[in-house]
């Protein structure tokens, strides 16, 4: 399936995973910058033979082949597809200021190291005691991230100011499991009364047209997540909205 955005870019095919908030935000960085690629969808049961033989040290989505060359890791991915296109016909995801571009970075990495994996066990929590922890814990790291908010935006509409910027993206893909969390565990964490800008700020980035249509509904999610729970050896633990049902 071709990717919707058009533009330059010939050669480039995206591996990928739907539900994966590290595809999605590969995704959204090429369309951002208006490049025409091919989307592969990849089966976490059944591997390709090219996603193997791309990325043989991890053997994980998602991969970016330009030209037949393989690019992995997702924030790899996305700033190699500002530099190698930086003619495209969106504007640059890193800034250009040495300084600016640090601090992108730090709350880039922020989001990786603390929000992704103190998210992961209300995917994975074995008990509903768990899942609610984790997710309390995730509503104190975007408490950081609204701080985090009024200090790159600089009082502006993104992350990255006036455009979407690096933070905007790595964030970003994260959206549809974050809103998806209060249905898993009764937890929500995307509260307007709490962290005001971010929940403005996902607005308006879910609007853009280079994320239309890339950030998976909450039903779909829990469905994934149910569905993943056996084969990751965990027990059947019943979502918080059919509890409620």
């Amino acid at each position: 399936m071709a990717g919707e955005a058009t533009g330059g870019g010939q050669g480039l095919t995206l591996l990928g995973l739907w539900a994966s908030p590290f595809v999605i935000r590969a995704r959204i960085a090429l369309n951002l910058k208006g490049l025409t690629y091919v989307y592969t969808e990849e089966s976490l049961y059944d591997k390709s033979e090219l996603l193997l033989n791309s990325n043989p040290v991890l053997k994980k989505v998602p991969v970016l082949i330009h030209d037949g060359k393989p690019v992995c890791e997702s924030q790899i991915i996305v700033q190699y597809i500002d530099e190698a296109f930086p003619s495209g016909g969106g504007a640059p995801i890193l800034p250009s200021d040495p300084y600016d571009r640090a601090v992108a970075r730090f709350w880039a990495s922020y989001v990786e190291d603390k929000l992704y994996s103190t998210w992961v066990p209300v995917f994975r929590g074995r008990t509903a005691e768990e899942r609610v922890e984790a997710a309390r814990q995730v509503f104190a790291v975007l408490g950081t991230l609204e701080q985090a908010f009024k200090e790159c935006s600089k009082g502006k509409t993104f992350f990255g100011g006036d455009t979407v910027g690096l933070v905007d993206v790595v964030l970003g893909g994260h959206l549809g499991w974050l809103y998806a969390t209060e249905a898993i565990c009764g937890v929500k964490v995307v509260d307007a009364a709490k962290t005001p800008l971010l929940v403005a700020w996902a607005e308006r980035f879910c609007a853009l047209d280079a994320v239309k249509g890339l950030i998976p509904d909450v039903e779909r999610l829990v469905e994934y997540n149910k569905a993943r729970r056996p084969g990751l050896g965990l027990p059947l633990l019943l979502p918080y909205m059919e509890l409620q049902q």
